[in-house]
């Protein structure tokens, strides 16, 4: 489906989504917020998509950040413009899907904290991540504070930010900032083939997984434990779970309903 600045392709479980505003280094504006809002919103009672791959159309840029002309326009709105970008960058996270970023190029300010958002971030080699907002006297607000220290160590994550130093791809992957590292004619190849094996895992078990690892992290251990156990819990009494289980006994592939 083609909206414009956002395409839309469904391949089988794996939604594709791709930002195509290409002579602005697919920047995000108030029309790509409010289509990438829409699509996660759909998201949430679609039983049929169970990954979500987020790219950047051409070869240069994921995102190269939020558009700076409309932050500038915004005046005495501009905080309540950064506050759209957060809420749609929470949808992501919080989805019960399982996101993937596809970073292909220049993954800036708030194309980095699109990319932080995500589940798994996966970079073709002549990707570049930083936060360079301080340099022109604004700073992220799409997350990026609060994502970018828990992914990276705090010293790491204030350097980029204060300094506005970007790393490349193998520095990027070397921190922890990306999973995997491909070339760049490869890599929408190797993503797509990761979100078809991860979209035939059981659906239910995805989501719980999510939720506890997502829950998990700012709690100490003991209630971190809990809340895997409560969600254990989930995954035990689903159908899934018996199918799963018998089809691993049969030596068979498991036919996951999602329930």
């Amino acid at each position: 489906m083609d909206q414009g600045d956002v395409i839309v392709r469904k391949d089988g479980q794996v939604l594709l989504v791709t930002i195509r505003r290409e002579k602005a280094l697919n920047a995000l504006n108030r029309n790509i917020l409010e289509k990438l809002a829409a699509v996660f919103e759909g998201l949430e009672d679609d039983n049929t998509t169970r990954v979500v791959v987020i790219t950047g159309f051409g070869g240069k840029a994921f995102v190269a950040g939020a558009d700076v002309r409309e932050i500038k326009d915004a005046g005495a709105a501009r905080t309540e413009f950064i506050r759209m970008g957060q809420d749609v960058f929470y949808r992501i996270m919080t989805s019960p899907k399982v996101v993937i970023a596809a970073v292909n190029g220049y993954a800036l300010g708030g194309g980095c904290e699109l990319a932080l958002a995500c589940d798994i971030r996966i970079a073709s080699e002549s990707a570049s991540m930083g936060m360079p907002e301080a340099g022109i006297g604004v700073m992220p607000g799409y997350g990026g504070t609060q994502l970018l220290p828990r992914l990276l160590h705090v010293g790491m994550a204030k350097y980029m930010m204060f300094s506005g130093t970007s790393v490349n791809a193998a520095e990027a992957l070397q921190l922890g900032l990306v999973e995997r590292v491909y070339p760049d004619g490869a890599l929408m190849e190797e993503v797509e083939r990761l979100a078809r094996k991860i979209a035939s895992a059981g659906p239910v078990a995805l989501e719980c997984c999510k939720k506890a690892i997502d829950m998990g992290m700012g709690l100490p251990l003991q209630e971190a434990l809990k809340v895997e156990l409560t969600e254990y819990d989930k995954v035990a009494r689903s159908r899934d779970a018996e199918e799963g289980l018998s089809a691993f006994l049969e030596k068979r592939k498991p036919v996951f309903t999602g329930t």
